[in-house]
């Protein structure tokens, strides 16, 4: 018979059982730090906290200039300015932006975004490169894109509420937005302002669901953009109770809201556009809503003013054999590479 002594052996495994406790407990119930910063505090530009931050952090700015950019690496972070007058101007980091967002779950309120200007023509006051990003009663001025978020996660919520964008934009070898936003699930932005975007778009968005409520995007007196909304690979649209209006100077008279305008790859669940009010003050007919992804769009309670359709399909047909021809004719080189890679190897 073989004999198993558990004396000794008990209070062995329950001091390794309590070092691995103690081991694991501060990562797992670190308590989240408020970061302030501030010319008399401790951290005294963004990009000093941004350094020191952990997850789930606080960070606390007081209001003043910052010629600072900062990357905000740790997830769950809530960036906040300390009352009005929190501006973050002139200062990219990476070629990219102001705040570059790096981590998941980041809030950011009450700031305002000024002059992010890179040479490639897209600098970003806010350029998100993680998931779940919300902004809340921000302020985004003169700046290449008001915000850029590089996310491809179908995971992933952009959430814009509250906030203004003002005279963003602008197209060099690509196109700047005040709104741009890759391929994430969903894209809601409400209550906020787009206003004087110069040469791209007021918003785009590649996201799967897009819902715009109760926002005000125009390109008044001065204003160049070209679509008001463009949803170019198509998927669900929502706008409801949006004030919406063309300016003189638009760069593009062809359309409002323009949905499938390059790929229209993703199927729509939903496309509703019901209780908005558009003006078109271009010289030109337009399009309230131009729809090339073949989606059906429900339009109802919409008040239109100017020389305007409220919805047509009118070049779809035209767009689908150019896009047919391009994708025949990268499929035939793509043929031709690989049978002459094949010849060779033969």
């Amino acid at each position: 018979m073989v004999s198993v002594r558990w004396v000794g052996s008990g209070a062995r495994l329950g001091a390794l059982l309590a070092a691995a406790l103690l081991e694991i407990w501060p990562a797992a119930h670190a308590q989240a730090d408020t970061l302030e910063v501030g010319p008399s505090q401790e951290y005294k530009t963004p990009s000093a906290a941004a350094q020191a931050a952990s997850p789930g952090d606080t960070i606390e700015i007081e209001p003043g200039q910052y010629y600072d950019c900062a990357v905000w690496k740790p997830s769950r972070l809530t960036i906040v300015g300390k009352g009005p007058g929190v501006v973050i101007t002139d200062t990219v980091c990476q070629g990219k932006g102001l705040f570059i967002t790096v981590g998941d779950d980041i809030t950011i309120r009450g700031i305002t975004f000024a002059r992010a200007r890179v040479p490639e023509g897209n600098g970003a006051g806010i350029r998100a490169e993680g998931k779940n990003l919300t902004v809340e009663e921000s302020r985004f001025v003169d700046n290449e894109n008001g915000i850029l978020t590089v996310t491809n996660s179908p995971g992933s919520t952009v959430r814009i509420l509250r906030s203004e964008f003002l005279q963003n934009g602008k197209c060099v070898h690509s196109c700047a937005h005040g709104l741009s936003v890759g391929h994430v699930a969903l894209l809601h932005v409400e209550g906020c302002k787009f206003l004087g975007t110069r040469a791209g778009h007021h918003i785009r968005s590649q996201a799967m669901r897009t819902e715009l409520i109760r926002n005000e995007i125009g390109d008044g007196p001065d204003g160049t953009s070209s679509y008001l909304v463009d949803i170019p690979d198509g998927g669900s649209l929502v706008m409801e109770r949006n004030l919406i209006e063309k300016g003189p100077k638009s760069s593009n008279t062809r359309a409002a809201v323009m949905i499938g305008d390059e790929s229209a790859a993703q199927p729509a669940t939903e496309v509703r556009i019901i209780d908005n009010v558009f003006t078109n003050d271009s010289p030109d007919h337009t399009a309230f809503v131009l729809d090339w992804s073949g989606a059906d769009v429900q339009v109802s309670g919409n008040t239109l003013y100017g020389d305007v359709t409220e919805v047509s399909t009118r070049g779809a047909w035209i767009h689908a054999v150019r896009a047919h021809a391009s994708a025949t004719k990268a499929g035939v080189i793509d043929f031709a590479k690989r049978f002459a890679k094949r010849v060779r190897d033969w």
